[in-house]
C-alpha cells in the first residue's frame, strides 16, 4: 500500500512537473515557476493527510464540516494565470479514493468570469477529464505562480 502512494506521489510530482514544463512556454512560466509548481505538487503530495485534517476542522469548528470521506489531492489551473495548490474532494469512499488530481477550469465569458473545478481520476489531465462521479469539491488553498 505504502509503495503504490508512493508511485502515485511520484506519478503525480512527474506528471505535474512534465506539464509546468510544457505549459510553461505557452504561459511564460520561467524556470523558478516551474520549480514552484514542482513543489508545491510534492507538497501537497506528501502532507495530503495534514491538510486533509487542517480542513476538516476548519469546517467543523465552523459546523460546516463535509458529509462523507474526504481527501486532498493536487489542483491545477491552466486557463487563468497557472495557479497550483490542493483541493479537499469529498463524496462516496470508493470514488474518493480514486481521484488524483482536481483541474480547474477557468474562462471569461464578456464581463463575467467562471472556474470549474473537476475531481479526475488521472495524473496528468489531458483531453477530457476522467470525472470521478459522486465526487465534489469542499475546499481549495491555490498558489499563484
Amino acid at each position: 500500500m505504502k509503495l503504490t502512494r508512493m508511485k502515485i506521489g511520484i506519478a503525480v510530482v512527474v506528471g505535474l512537473a512534465l506539464l509546468a514544463v510544457s505549459s510553461g512556454a505557452v504561459l511564460g512560466l520561467g524556470l523558478p515557476e516551474i520549480a514552484k509548481v514542482a513543489g508545491v505538487a510534492y507538497l501537497v503530495d506528501r502532507y495530503d493527510s495534514e491538510i486533509d485534517t487542517f480542513i476538516s476542522s476548519a469546517l467543523g469548528e465552523r459546523e460546516a464540516a463535509a458529509q462523507g470521506a474526504t481527501k486532498v489531492v493536487p489542483i491545477i489551473s491552466l486557463g487563468g494565470g497557472g495557479y497550483i495548490g490542493a483541493a479537499q474532494v469529498v463524496g462516496n469512499p470508493e470514488q474518493v479514493q480514486r481521484v488524483k488530481v482536481v483541474v480547474q477550469v477557468e474562462g471569461k465569458f464578456g464581463s463575467f468570469g467562471a472556474k470549474v473545478l473537476i475531481p479526475t481520476t488521472t495524473s496528468t489531465p489531458s483531453g477530457t477529464p476522467d470525472r470521478a462521479k459522486g465526487v465534489g469539491v469542499s475546499a481549495v488553498v491555490e498558489f499563484q505562480i
